[in-house]
This record gives C-alpha cells, structure tokens and sequence, in this order.
C-alpha cells in the first residue's frame, strides 16, 4: 500500500453520483487527512437531486454544514469555489499530495485531457499533472463514446488512474450503501487510506 497522504484534493463534479464523493469525503475526514474540497455548481444540483442534502451558500457555512454531518474535525477541510485563483491546489508550489474528482464529468474529463484550466478544479487537476503527482478520475457515465475512451486512454497513458465508479457483486451487496462503498474503497486503496468498507476477494 503506498503511503498515506497528508492533504487530498477532492472535487465533486456533475455527473451523477454524487453519493461516491459525499461518501468519499467522509472516510477522508475520519482518517483525519487533510482535505481541499471543490463542488462545481452542477454538482450543487446533483446533490440536491440525488440526496436530502442542502448545501448553504457560503464556503464558510458548507464547512460547518459538513463537518456537523460527518461529526468531524472542522479544522481537517477548506472549501474553495470555482475562481479561486489563490488557492493552495492552483499552484505547484503547494500542491496536494494526491487528488480525486469523484465523480468526474465527462466534460471535466475532456477539460483535463486539453488541459484547459478554465476553473479551480481543471487547474487543481493541471497542476497533479505538471507536478506528477497523483491524480485518479471516477467517471459516471453509460454508455461511453469514442470522445470519452480517448480521453480516459490520453490521461491513463500519463499516469492518471481512471477508476470507473463500477461496484462488483462478489460481496453480495444488500443496500446502496454497501455498492458506494465497494467503490470508495477502491479509491481509498489506490491512495494509501487504510480501509474495512468492503470484503476483499478471497477474504
């Protein structure tokens, strides 16, 4: 297992899912890891829609919304919003040690592989990128288009993990619940983040 890292970035995008990245978040904290979060707007109506959740407005008041939900130390996450330039994820100098976007977009997918860095979370993931650092993607998406496959081959053939938010069954699942967490525990593995969310096969 590689090393557990200090500070973890972690932006939620508008793919549906939304539940993995909430999930996500909450193991993070728990582990008492440092966490950079980053929800674009459509993520906002994602969680809205696919959760009971209302998020407040301001960075402040999600803070507290969040550290009150999961009973964690509010000290342990930052919010940033979508043009927050002077925030540490922007620049190389500050970087992370690793980053998820869970789950990603197709179209935040397509703006990393271009490169584009119109928003916090495209420059975050950039700077993983400039940096070598690690960098893992969990699309939500069904079907997938050539579009989408050469963008996932482009970044995997840099070191970027694309990890598909696609639970098995081998652990026969009863809720929700346990399908999220087979999922998040993948993410948790491949960032070094001891976890007992899922049996793992042959246990």
């Amino acid at each position: 297992m590689a090393k557990t890292p200090n500070v973890i970035s972690l932006a939620i995008t508008g793919a549906s899912g939304a539940c993995y990245g909430i999930r996500l978040l909450e193991c993070l904290l728990k582990a008492d890891i440092k966490v950079y979060l980053m929800i674009s707007s459509p993520a906002k109506v994602v969680i809205a829609t696919e959760t009971d959740w209302q998020l407040p407005s301001r960075n402040d008041q999600i803070k507290t919304y969040l550290s009150q939900q999961f009973a964690t130390n509010p000290d342990k996450l930052e919010i940033f919003t979508r043009d927050q330039w002077m925030a540490p994820v922007a620049s190389g100098s500050n970087a992370p040690d690793a980053m998820v976007v869970c789950p990603c977009s197709t179209g935040t997918l397509s703006a990393i592989s271009c490169g584009t860095s119109r928003t916090l979370i495209e420059r975050a993931a950039d700077v993983m990128l400039k940096e070598q650092r690690q960098l893992i993607l969990v699309p939500r998406e069904a079907p997938l288009s050539v579009i989408h496959l050469e963008n996932m081959l482009k970044l995997a053939k840099i070191g970027v993990t694309v990890l598909p938010a696609s639970p098995a069954f081998y652990h026969k699942p009863e809720t929700i619940s346990d399908m999220v967490d087979f999922v998040v525990a993948r993410i948790l593995d491949h960032l070094g983040v001891e976890q007992h969310l899922a049996p793992r096969w042959g246990d």
